[in-house]
């Protein structure tokens, strides 16, 4: 699947279009919006804004800090990446983007433990953070053996 050879880039859509969508909802990447990795992303920034704005969360300004930019950060290195073009770069930036997901779930241990947030919403939260990860590897696992290598190379 992933060592077919393409002519162009019409025929890379039509192949994405097919085989393509475990990693991302959406037909064609043409914007970073489109990546699903993204999307999730942005959804659970949404999130941990709204809960880390509330009760005894919103008085822990360094947790709250620092998982907000954790959460900024899965999208930002996505986005970052994904404009300035080129596959081994891109690469690398959802390496740190899965590791931002990563540094968001370890930090609503904390705020679980604190009881900032309630089980619920950690379940949701890290289900969450798993899904962007599972997301971002596919992706990368993807682009890695993908012959196409960007507009930079």
């Amino acid at each position: 699947m992933a060592t077919e050879k393409f002519e162009d880039i019409q025929a890379w859509r039509e192949w994405f279009q097919v085989y393509g969508s475990k990693f991302c909802e959406m037909a064609t990447i043409e914007k970073f919006e489109d990546i699903q990795a993204w999307q999730k992303g942005r959804e659970l920034t949404q999130m941990i804004y709204r809960l880390s704005d509330q009760g005894g969360f919103a008085k822990d300004f360094g947790l709250k800090d620092q998982i907000r930019r954790a959460a900024v950060s899965i999208t930002s290195n996505i986005a970052e990446r994904f404009e300035r073009g080129g596959n081994k770069e891109f690469i690398q930036f959802l390496s740190h983007a899965k590791g931002s997901a990563g540094e968001v779930r370890s930090q609503l241990y904390v705020a679980a433990d604190e009881s900032y947030i309630s089980p619920e919403d950690f379940e949701t939260l890290h289900k969450s953070c798993l899904e962007i990860s599972r997301l971002i590897d596919g992706f990368i696992s993807y682009l890695q053996k993908s012959e196409l290598k960007g507009r930079k190379f």
